[in-house]
C-alpha cells in the first residue's frame, strides 16, 4: 500500500482529495470533507474506489511530482521507454459544485496512458449505475451524481465496473479528464464541464497565488511557511470559515493498531493557536471567519461546550465503524464521526476565552453578546474546575486531573478578566482573579514532581506530558522560571531520534492513560512546542536545528501528517495535519524573531525525505 508521505493534498475549501506517487487519487469525499467518501482505497482495497492514470501496462515511473509554486496544481512527470508525459491535477476553487480536473500532457516522445476510474459511493460500498449522458459519464448512487467528461482524443469504455481511457499523447498534445459532483436528481451536467480546462486552470493558479501572496512572512524559512498556509487555507471550509484538523480518517498512528480517528472535523484545542497563525501571516479575514465559526458552534449552554464540531458548527458527529473497509494496512477499525464530542474537556473554556481576548486585541469586530458568553463560559467553569476530565488529547481512559487542563482553567479566568478591563465589565472580577489565583497554587503544588524537577500529566502521576511546554506561551509562568526550565530538561526523556513524544509511549500493552493498545510515533506538534520552548529560554540554536529537523521530513510536496515515527522513517496518522502546519509557521515566526549568534541555513528548509 501507498505510504502515506506519499500523498499530496488536493483541495477547493470545500472538501479533499489525496493522490500518490503512483498517480492514484485514493480518497475523495464528496460534495465536503465530511461527506461520505466515494474513493476510499486509502483505508480499504482498491475495490473501495480510486482514479489512477499513470502509465498503461506499468511501463513507466514517477519521474518527480511538484507543486507549481505559491499554488495547490499539482505536476507529475511520467518517464516510459517511448518518452516523458505530465500529469497536472487540480481542484477548482472558483467553481459552485466540486471539480477535480486531470490534464495529461506530452512532454517527449510519445507515451500511452491509461485512466481508471472505480467510483463506489457512500464510503467506498455501493457501485453506482453509469450511463452516458451529452458526451459525459455520469455515475449515481442515492444522492450523488459524478460526471466524467474527457477533452482530447480518448474515449471513456466501461470495464468491470470501472470507466477506463486510453490516453495516447504526444509531445505537445493534451488531454483532459474533469470530474464534477452534483446532486443526483440533476439530470443535466455540471456547468463546469463546459468550460474550458485552461481556464479552471489559470483561474485556479491565480487564486492560489493572489492567496499566497498576502503572507508577511520574509523570513528564512518563506517557503515552508508559505506551503503550510497553503495547506491550512485548502483545509477550510469556505461557506462557514471552520477549519478541518485533516482531510482523512482513520490513518493510523500505529499500524496495524486501533489509534484510527476520523479527524474531518473543526476541534476548538486549536483555536488560539489557528487565530495567531492566520492573524501574523496577514490573513485577517480568515481569522474573521474562524472566529465567526468558532461564536456560532458555541451557541447553546456552557455545559455542552464540545471540544470537537463539524464543518457546519453541527454538534452530532456519531461514531461508527465501517467493518466492510479493511482499514490502512489492516488499521482497524476504520472510523467515521468521532465521538469525542461526548467527553468532558477542561481545556477548551480556556481556548475559547482566549482565542475570544485575543480577536479584541487585534480588533476583529465582535458579536454583541460576547461579554454574555464570557459569563456564562466563566460560571460554568466556577462550578466545575475542580472536576477531572479527558484532558487535551481526549484520553479514551478514565477522567483524570491533567495539569494542562487546570492551565487552560487558569487562562479562561486570566482572559475573562483582562477582557472585563478592555469592556469596563468589571462584575464578576473579584470571583475570577480568586479563581485564577487558587488554580495557580494548585497547579504549582499538584502538578510539580520535585523528584523529577518537572511538571507533570496530571496530579498524583510520575508520567510526563509535553503539554507541560505550553506554560510560557500561554503566560501561566515565564520562560526563565526555574520550573519551566526543569520541565524542559526533564521532557528529553520523551525524545526519540530528535522528535518528542506527546507522553511516553507504549509498546505491546496498553496506555494506562489513553487506554489504547500499540505503540505510536513521535508528535509533530510537540517537536515544534519543545523547539519554541528552547528558543525561548535562550538555547535558540538548538532550537532551529530542531526545527530544521521536522523540515527535513515533510514529504517530497512539503507536508506533515500528525506524527513521524523516527524508528521507521515513517509518517503516521491523518495527513495532512493542520496542528503540524500551523506549529510549524508559529515556530518560523518565533525563531525568525529571536536573537541567533550562528546564520540560519534557508537550504536546509527545501530539504524533503525521498519517497
Amino acid at each position: 500500500m501507498t505510504p502515506i508521505e506519499d500523498y499530496a493534498l488536493l483541495g477547493d475549501m470545500g472538501t479533499a482529495a489525496m493522490v500518490g506517487r503512483d498517480g492514484s487519487v485514493d480518497w475523495l469525499c464528496l460534495p465536503r470533507f465530511d461527506s461520505p467518501a466515494c474513493l476510499a482505497a486509502l483505508v480499504g482495497t482498491p475495490d473501495n474506489g480510486f482514479w489512477r492514470i499513470a502509465p498503461a501496462n506499468g511501463a513507466g515511473t514517477c519521474a518527480g511530482r511538484a507543486y507549481r509554486p505559491d499554488t495547490l496544481v499539482l505536476d507529475t512527470w511520467w518517464r516510459t521507454p517511448t518518452g516523458v508525459a505530465r500529469v497536472t491535477d487540480f481542484m477548482a476553487p472558483m467553481s459552485p459544485l466540486p471539480c477535480l480536473v486531470r490534464i495529461v500532457e506530452g512532454v517527449v516522445g510519445e507515451v500511452s496512458l491509461r485512466s481508471e476510474l472505480r467510483l463506489r459511493f457512500h464510503q467506498g460500498r455501493v457501485v453506482p449505475w453509469v450511463r452516458g449522458v451529452d458526451g459525459c459519464t455520469v455515475a449515481v448512487a442515492g444522492p450523488d451524481a459524478v460526471w466524467l467528461s474527457v477533452d482530447g482524443e480518448a474515449r471513456l469504455t466501461g470495464d468491470e465496473h470501472a470507466t477506463v481511457a486510453e490516453l495516447t499523447v504526444a509531445a505537445g498534445r493534451r488531454i483532459a479528464l474533469v470530474l464534477a459532483w452534483a446532486p443526483s436528481h440533476h439530470t443535466w451536467p455540471p456547468r463546469t464541464l463546459g468550460v474550458p480546462v485552461e481556464t479552471l486552470l489559470k483561474e485556479t493558479v491565480e487564486h492560489w497565488r493572489g492567496w499566497a501572496g498576502r503572507c508577511n512572512y520574509q523570513g528564512p524559512w518563506r517557503d515552508a511557511v508559505v506551503r503550510s498556509l497553503i495547506t491550512l487555507k485548502a483545509l477550510t471550509y469556505a461557506p462557514t470559515g471552520g477549519i478541518v484538523a485533516a482531510p482523512t480518517t482513520s490513518l493510523p498512528g500505529c499500524i496495524g493498531g486501533e489509534r484510527n480517528w476520523d479527524e474531518r472535523y473543526c476541534w476548538l484545542r486549536d483555536s488560539t493557536l489557528t487565530l495567531s497563525c492566520l492573524l501574523g501571516s496577514g490573513y485577517r479575514e480568515e481569522a474573521t471567519a474562524w472566529l465567526d465559526w468558532l461564536v456560532r458552534a458555541l451557541a447553546g449552554d456552557p455545559a455542552d461546550l464540545q471540544c470537537v464540531y463539524g464543518v457546519g458548527g453541527q454538534r452530532l458527529l456519531r461514531e461508527t465503524e465501517a467493518h466492510w473497509l479493511a482499514g490502512y494496512q489492516g488499521s482497524q477499525p476504520v472510523r467515521l464521526g468521532n465521538s469525542a464530542v461526548g467527553r468532558f474537556h477542561l481545556d477548551v473554556y480556556g481556548e475559547v476565552l482566549d482565542t475570544l481576548y485575543h480577536s479584541l486585541l487585534a480588533g476583529i469586530p465582535m458579536p454583541a453578546h460576547v461579554w454574555e458568553l464570557v459569563e456564562a463560559l466563566m460560571g460554568f467553569l466556577q462550578r466545575h474546575w475542580r472536576e477531572p476530565d479527558q484532558g487535551l488529547w481526549q484520553v479514551r481512559g478514565p477522567r483524570r486531573h491533567f495539569v494542562h487542563s487546570k492551565v487552560m482553567v487558569w487562562v479562561a479566568a486570566d482572559r475573562a478578566l483582562r477582557m472585563g478591563k478592555l469592556l469596563g465589565r468589571n462584575g464578576s472580577s473579584a470571583q475570577w482573579w480568586a479563581m485564577r489565583q487558587e488554580v495557580h497554587r494548585q497547579v504549582c503544588r499538584e502538578g510539580w514532581d520535585p523528584g523529577q524537577g518537572s511538571f507533570v500529566q496530571s496530579y498524583g502521576s510520575p508520567a510526563l506530558d509535553a503539554t507541560a511546554l505550553l506554560m510560557p506561551r500561554l503566560g501561566f509562568l515565564p520562560a526563565q522560571d526555574v520550573r519551566v526550565r526543569g520541565t524542559l530538561r526533564a521532557l528529553h526523556g520523551l525524545q526519540e531520534g530528535g522528535f518528542l513524544h506527546r507522553y511516553a509511549p507504549g509498546d505491546e500493552g496498553v496506555h494506562t492513560v489513553d487506554g489504547m493498545a500499540g505503540r505510536e510515533g513521535a508528535f509533530v506538534s510537540c517537536s515544534l512546542w519543545h523547539a519554541d520552548t528552547l528558543a525561548a529560554t535562550g538555547h535558540v540554536l538548538k532550537a532551529q536545528e530542531e526545527f530544521e529537523r521536522v523540515l527535513a521530513v515533510r514529504n517530497d510536496v512539503g507536508l506533515l501528517a500528525e506524527q513521524w515515527d523516527p524508528r521507521t522513517g515513517r509518517q503516521l496518522g491523518n495527513f495532512p495535519k493542520a496542528v503540524s502546519h500551523l506549529a510549524l509557521v508559529e515556530t518560523a515566526f518565533a525563531l525568525s524573531a529571536a536573537p541567533s549568534p550562528y546564520p540560519r541555513s534557508p537550504a536546509a528548509s527545501d530539504r524533503r525525505r525521498s519517497g
